[in-house]
């Protein structure tokens, strides 16, 4: 196992200014409430800038032509205690088809050949491959090769 450990400010600072190719000292205030939140843990970092841009408080302005957010709302916004709850809160959102097929996945471990996959949708009948490219578009899973694999245990819980 990989143990990471949390960033510290500036490196929060760093990490938001080159997501959003912004100046460090534009997004100084947004990546100190981010810290903040998220205590420079880098997963839960990653997921909630994702879940501020879903929830349209981090947005792109093309009139202005670089990324806008609300940071008053962000600052008030209730936010889970950690990564954990923050990934299943994030998966509760997802189509329930989409649900399904990460609980299915689930069943066989922290990852699965695509040939098995295979096998599921042709002998069980089962539509599992969009679903899982909706989850893998959405962060919850990567694929190597033929491979899937959860992108966090926690999501496999």
């Amino acid at each position: 196992m990989i143990k990471i450990s949390p960033l510290d400010k500036d490196l929060v600072n760093e990490m938001i200014s080159d997501t959003l190719c912004l100046f460090p000292r534009v997004t100084r205030s947004l990546a100190d409430i981010l810290y903040h939140k998220t205590k420079g843990n880098p997963l839960f970092l990653s997921r909630l800038i994702v879940s501020l841009s879903r929830d349209g408080l981090l947005r792109f302005s093309l009139s202005r032509r670089r990324w806008e957010w609300e940071e008053e709302k962000i600052q008030s916004m209730k936010i889970p205690d950690d990564v954990a709850e923050l990934l299943t809160n994030s998966i509760g959102r997802l189509p329930s088809d989409v649900q399904d097929a990460l609980c299915t996945l689930s069943c066989f471990g922290a990852s699965i050949h695509l040939d098995i996959v295979d096998v599921l949708e042709r002998d069980l009948d089962l539509q599992l491959q969009n679903s899982l490219e909706v989850a893998r578009k959405e962060g919850f899973l990567e694929k190597f090769d033929r491979t899937i694999q959860f992108s966090h245990d926690r999501v496999q819980e």
